[in-house]
């Protein structure tokens, strides 16, 4: 609670309904630690009850007012002078008077909208809360409780695999797939590398899970890369016709779903990232997205909300579209066979082996996706 002057004649109290039997979640602050708070989804109802109480027995607290606010609200960190509210209610709990004993009022706010996921990140931050404020002639009196909104989404009618041939021209012709292109954040990836061709002496590979996020636009456009987990898939020189099998286990990492132009301010893709390193210690890698999404659980029947979530529509792909062709790549994106694409070779090992640093992507589809310190 923050005080003010005079505010500190009273302390207030926000007490949620159902909390005996409503789950709580976890979510990053700014400084990185865990919180937890109360979990809801779109459309439920937020009600419960404020419990205003005097410091002093027996004295009187003069205000212009109390009221209590629903606020959904994006916070960039290169501009925390503007909070961006997408989702703002008001209910007045009490009218201009005095307070002469502790008071409770009850509040309700019926099917709340709440249209995208809570998120924090490395320069963004979306996030609900309900604020009560005692309004006084100096300063007022003002308590937030945060909460935290999960936005479920249905099965996607098309989930194609991902297929693709990658290599350097008579070098190295690998083949990789994915048996999904969307995935839930408890699923698993599975897939595997078949090698066409090798000329080259591959020292070990490795994928990782790569989250990208994006925020604002034009010249104020900032992109943070972060490596949520790198796996060794292979140690030693494969020859043609290995197989490499691939199995990622989503449910133990720190994940959310894809967003995409949350509101027009920011963004939050993944990609697979498979890299292959020589006995000269050069790097080779190609990069491929993929959409992730929030499966409700089976207990939740009753929601009454749709299952759809508003940032993830069923249409929302990381498909093949997001490669970087090779120049005379002509072939349909929906064929599974394609033709090979170049691999691209990371020349700053320095860079690559932390969280990659890579320029704004300004739409999913674009066919020119590069990143620094990387060349052919």
């Amino acid at each position: 609670m923050s005080f003010f002057g005079f505010g500190q004649s009273a302390d207030i109290e926000i007490v949620l309904d159902g909390t005996e039997n409503r789950k709580m979640a976890e979510i990053k602050s700014e400084d990185g630690k865990k919180e937890r708070h109360f979990l809801y989804y779109d459309g439920e109802t937020v009600s419960g009850k404020v419990n205003v109480t005097l410091k002093k027995p027996g004295s009187k607290l003069e205000h212009q007012g109390i009221k209590i606010e629903f606020v959904g609200q994006i916070e960039l960190y290169y501009d925390r002078g503007n909070h961006h509210e997408f989702t703002s209610l008001v209910k007045e709990l009490a009218r201009p008077g005095e307070l002469m004993q502790n008071t409770l009022y009850a509040f309700e706010f019926l099917n709340v909208e709440k249209p995208f996921e809570s998120y924090t990140g490395s320069n963004v931050r979306l996030r609900y809360f309900l604020r009560v404020t005692i309004v006084r002639r100096l300063s007022d009196v003002v308590k937030e409780e945060d909460i935290i909104v999960h936005t479920l989404s249905s099965y996607p009618d098309m989930n194609n695999s991902i297929k693709m041939e990658v290599g350097i021209e008579d070098c190295l012709h690998i083949e990789f797939e994915y048996n999904k292109s969307k995935y839930h954040l408890k699923d698993v990836i599975v897939g595997k590398i078949y090698f066409l061709l090798v000329r080259i002496k591959i020292k070990n590979m490795e994928i990782a899970i790569i989250k990208r996020e994006t925020t604002g636009s034009g010249p104020n456009t900032f992109t943070e890369n972060e490596t949520i987990a790198k796996y060794e898939i292979m140690d030693g020189a494969p020859v043609r016709g290995e197989s490499i099998p691939i199995r990622v286990f989503l449910a133990g990492y720190d994940l959310t779903p894809s967003m995409r132009d949350i509101n027009k301010k920011f963004s939050v893709r993944y990609y697979l990232n498979l890299v292959l390193m020589d006995d000269e210690d050069r790097r080779y890698f190609k990069q491929q997205e993929i959409t992730l999404w929030r499966k409700g659980e089976k207990t939740r029947k009753n929601l009454q909300t749709s299952a759809t979530s508003p940032q993830l529509p069923p249409l929302m792909t990381g498909g093949t579209e997001s490669f970087i062709p090779a120049q005379n790549h002509t072939s349909d994106p929906k064929n599974p066979t394609g033709t090979i694409e170049d691999m691209k070779r990371d020349m700053d090992e320095e860079e690559h082996s932390s969280n990659l640093t890579v320029p704004a992507v300004g739409d999913a589809s674009s066919t020119n996706l590069t990143a620094d310190g990387m060349d052919e």
